[in-house]
């Protein structure tokens, strides 16, 4: 039988929030930021277990009480100076563990607003497909592109277009291999692509935002408490 693994790389800085406190680690809700990405996998029947990679300098986690997780959640400070190498290193650490059919599903850390619904929609969507696949919602708004003086160069047709999110759900073999030596990725998709494979777009909805700045973070606090009550 097939497994359900998660990764979450979280050895990032945040530089873009404008915070001396790693984004991840940021207040939300009453707790750090990633304590709701890293509770959402954790509660999941569906996954065996959940690994946070961490930088190797990491200062902050210790800070923190994650007993709420149980013992699915594990901790792997084996960070690289990007995204892909983060996933690559986790990947590699678990080598022991993982089967080559086994899924992964890696998630953002600053998308606290994941609910259970949209990982059992993913993976039931993609438990007997070929490829994998991720969350994604239509493109609704009109899309500019801009020239170098931030004026409109031309209107982009958004038919057929999608924004991706996290979790982004793949076969451990596949993606292991798929990332060896692809760091300039920006997502698990885009590697699988660049294979010449076609990932499937399993729909999601607005509320699975990724907090990049200062205004994000109180939409997420503002979806948070509106489930708890």
């Amino acid at each position: 039988m097939t497994r359900h693994f998660a990764i979450v790389p979280a050895a990032g800085s945040g530089a873009r929030f404008g915070s001396e406190v790693p984004k991840q680690y940021l207040a939300l809700a009453g707790e750090p930021m990633i304590f709701h990405a890293l509770a959402a996998l954790c509660r999941c029947d569906r996954i065996d277990a959940v690994w946070v990679v961490l930088s190797p300098g990491d200062e902050w986690w210790a800070s923190f009480d994650w007993s709420p997780m149980g013992d699915k959640l594990r901790v792997l400070y084996r960070g690289g100076s990007t995204r892909a190498e983060t996933v690559a290193n986790g990947l590699a650490a678990i080598a022991d563990e993982a089967g080559g059919d086994d899924w992964v599903l890696v998630h953002d850390a600053a998308r606290p607003c994941l609910s259970q619904e949209m990982l059992t929609a993913l993976c039931d969507e993609l438990d007997a497909d070929p490829v994998g696949g991720l969350l994604a919602v239509p493109v609704a708004d009109t899309l500019k592109r801009a020239d170098a003086d931030q004026r409109v160069a031309a209107t982009q047709p958004r038919d057929g277009m999608w924004q991706a999110q996290t979790p982004q759900m793949f076969r451990y073999g596949l993606l292991r291999k798929v990332l060896e030596g692809n760091s300039a990725v920006t997502d698990e998709a885009g590697a699988i692509e660049a294979a010449g494979l076609q990932p499937r777009l399993v729909r999601a909805d607005s509320t699975n935002l990724k907090v990049t700045f200062p205004t994000d973070l109180l939409l997420a606090e503002y979806i948070l408490k509106g489930r708890r009550t």
